[in-house]
């Protein structure tokens, strides 16, 4: 309902202020205001600022009805323009909300008018916002959504409706490296596609950002070529995947065990052998939230939590790129695929064998060299920086993995299949896929390639062809994760099991070797207790304590044995390999242990 605010000023004099208010409080005994609100005036003595009426916004958009509401269709996406508009005769403040079931989900264009938040915000009088929201609906049925603002005095704290949501997450913004060539997925033709920047990713369905790096004979015909021109794997040598900045929390349906919530994705009560979805909101790189990650599901949710993956040292980012796959070596059919060496160039394809056979220190100069001053990738050393995965970042990809922009929220796959499925191939080719879920079977093999959906694309984060492979199975992968309790850091086992670093040995004894990168490429952890191991704190946000057991998995902390982090599992394994499989390894160069690398975008 719209409505004109009426106010007026008079000056009065001090003798009848009692007079004045005896009469307001007359009003209030009897019969009272609809509406009435009435301050006194800080800039002039002797002065009563009295409005009544109903504050009221406009809101208007082509794309809604009368009710302000819109059908979306099941696996339909909208974009939408609404503008706010203040008809009263004075400043107002005013908050945003709309109304809908679970698993549509609506998000803003950072780079135009942000939505207010819960408390509400000021309009000037006669004052227009516009918001261009995206409305993306990810259940089996259409859904309604309704819009609507609540309005109030500009300087009193706004209440919002308890039954409504606020419109806090954004449309994510990805950008490319000038030598990355975006890239598409044809169906029809089963190839990668260079992409347009209209037609690239979507995260509400599962649509990972994906770039690709090209040999050096073929970068200037693909940077010049059309959108929907094919990218042989033959030309491919690096794919990546974005993990846009994004904060999460993680619900409790009974307020003790922290499983996840039910909803549109998960019928049954979560447990840790199927846990619910995890709560994910995509941010702007100005943003930080240091809630405690964890709410009530019969609360509000709360407790908003940004990851420590997205501050990279002293930088903030605004997402990573990730190692679409299992890192594998210029030259694949070397032993272990290429061995505890420097010499070779890192290439991340599917269908090859992943790099295994490599300690630690030269996995981590393996992926500076990525982006180093003349690196044949093409990379810019000013925009990008790449490493070797910690801990913390493969949560980052967790994480989104069991929210609803992954595989947890895939409307295609049924409860019991929405782990990722598990690589057993015994021969750790990259991007294999069982068909299903980690189990024992021992019938080890690459039994569906990375395309072949759903069964082959269902060991990808997303469940489509766009997440990211093998964080199930496959190899081991060796995490830039240490033990390093009092700030004394671990180098391995013994003289001749260790990562090739100066530091520690299960004995006590120090190990010269070389030397470490600087900490940012790290996490270090002070204890094997994840309750106390992020420097006496809870490790929230490496997906340690918080996501221990879930689906089973393994759950071993670093020691001063086993002083190195490993991640996902190995193909043999059975129910403990997984996404959220974290365990321990002694820095050696084992035959059945591989790694993954990141770009951070600077």
């Amino acid at each position: 309902m719209l409505g004109r605010i009426k106010y007026q000023w008079k000056r009065l004099k001090k003798n009848h202020y009692i007079v004045i208010i005896g009469i307001i409080s007359l009003f209030f005994v009897v019969g009272g205001f609809s509406y009435a609100l009435f301050t006194s005036s800080a800039e002039r003595r002797g002065s009563l600022n009295i409005v009544t009426g109903e504050i009221a916004a406009k809101l208007e958009s082509e794309s809604l009805d009368s009710n302000h509401s819109i059908v979306i269709k099941s696996g339909e996406s909208k974009e939408v323009v609404i503008t706010l508009k203040n008809e009263n005769e004075q400043d107002a403040k005013f908050n945003f909300w709309y109304e809908v079931a679970d698993g549509v989900n609506v998000s803003y264009d950072s780079t135009k008018d942000e939505p207010m938040g819960e408390e509400g915000e000021v309009i000037k009088d006669n004052g227009v916002k516009t918001y261009r929201l995206k409305i993306a609906n990810n259940t089996d049925k259409d859904e309604v959504i309704t819009f609507g603002s609540n309005g109030g005095l500009y300087n009193k704290k706004l209440a919002f409706p308890s039954d409504k949501k606020i419109v806090e997450g954004i449309i994510p913004i990805v950008n490319t490296e000038d030598n990355m060539i975006k890239v598409v997925w044809n169906e029809s033709s089963s190839a990668w596609e260079k992409a347009d920047s209209n037609n690239w990713y979507d995260y509400d369905f599962g649509k990972w950002a994906n770039a690709v790096t090209v040999t050096s004979a073929t970068r200037s015909k693909y940077q010049s070529a059309a959108s929907g021109t094919a990218i042989p794997m033959n030309d491919i040598e690096t794919m990546w995947v974005y993990v846009p900045r994004y904060s999460y929390t993680i619900g409790s349906e009974d307020g003790t065990a922290y499983y996840g919530k039910t909803g549109v994705y998960l019928d049954s009560t979560p447990t840790l052998a199927a846990p619910g979805e995890i709560d994910v909101k995509f941010i702007k790189k100005s943003e930080k939230e240091l809630g405690s990650a964890q709410y009530k599901v019969a609360e509000k949710r709360s407790g908003w939590r940004t990851p420590d993956a997205f501050t990279f040292g002293t930088e903030e980012l605004s997402g990573i790129w990730v190692g679409k796959f299992e890192t594998s070596s210029s030259n694949p059919s070397s032993t272990n695929g290429g061995g505890n060496v420097t010499n070779l160039d890192a290439m991340i394809k599917p269908n090859v064998t992943s790099w295994r056979g490599i300690q630690p220190s030269t996995i981590a100069e393996i992926g500076r060299n990525v982006t180093k001053s003349g690196n044949h990738y093409g990379f810019s050393t000013n925009k990008l920086d790449s490493h070797a995965m910690k801990n913390s970042e493969w949560a980052l990809v967790a994480y989104l993995s069991q929210s609803k922009y992954g595989k947890l929220g895939n409307r295609f796959y049924s409860e019991g299949n929405k782990e990722v499925y598990q690589n057993k191939s015994n021969d750790y080719i990259t991007g294999c896929s069982y068909g299903t879920p980690s189990n024992e079977n021992t019938d080890y093999g690459c039994q569906y390639t990375y395309e072949k959906s759903p069964s082959g694309t269902g060991a990808s984060t997303t469940g489509t062809i766009y997440g990211i492979y093998d964080m199930s199975g496959g190899a081991w992968e060796y995490m830039m994760g240490d033990y390093a309790p009092g700030g004394e850091k671990h180098s391995g086992m013994n003289t001749t099991a260790n990562s090739g670093y100066t530091g520690l040995l299960q004995d006590g004894t120090k190990i010269t070797g070389k030397n470490w990168l600087e900490d940012k490429y790290y996490d270090f952890y002070t204890s094997s207790d994840p309750l106390t191991a992020c420097s006496g704190a809870s490790c929230t946000t490496h997906a340690l304590n918080e996501t221990a057991g879930w689906y089973g998995d393994y759950t071993y902390m670093v020691t001063t044995q086993y002083s190195w982090s490993v991640r996902g599992g190995h193909c043999m394994y059975g129910m403990p390999a997984g996404v959220f499989c974290f365990s321990y390894a002694g820095g050696y160069s084992g035959g059945n242990g591989s790694f993954r690398l990141v770009l951070s975008t600077i």
